[in-house]
């Protein structure tokens, strides 16, 4: 995992071409910045205000995309730095997570938002630590 820090966490502003009968929202090609490689690909359903915390992978980079609603992330580094990130419909982007960073999300919008992510492992039980929401002191209500 090495010294990593919450400012490597990436935000790249995504694509959303307007097509009659619906928009195409771009998610992660091979060419841009923050791609590692291919392991798998997953949603994930947040109902609002749910706070899904804590997890740390240790050899998977995250590619985090909000594809339908709003969702908040916070991430903490083994130095204790943190970053808070929302993304969703606006702004439509992509948050690129390094291994070794502590994060969780909460969902702000009603009913529920629809969390894309698209990993260069497939999924390890082993390669994930988890603690409890309250392992890190962070006032969710605060951000709302």
């Amino acid at each position: 995992m090495g010294d990593v820090t919450v400012d490597a966490i990436l935000v790249t502003p995504l694509t959303r071409v307007a097509v009659a009968g619906g928009d195409v929202m771009h998610g992660l090609k091979r060419t841009d910045s923050g791609y590692v490689d291919f392991g798998e690909a997953y949603f994930s359903w947040i109902d609002a205000d749910a706070i899904k915390a804590w997890k740390r992978h240790l050899r998977m980079t995250l590619n985090l995309v909000v594809p339908l609603g709003q969702v908040r992330f916070a991430f903490i580094d083994p130095f204790g730095n943190r970053r808070i990130e929302s993304i969703g419909a606006d702004p439509y982007a992509r948050l690129t997570v390094p291994p070794g960073i502590w994060f969780g999300f909460q969902g702000l919008v009603q009913p529920r938002s629809l969390l894309l992510n698209v990993a260069d492992l497939v999924h390890d039980p082993f390669e994930i630590e988890r603690a409890p929401l309250d392992a890190f002191e962070l006032n969710w209500d605060r951000f709302l």
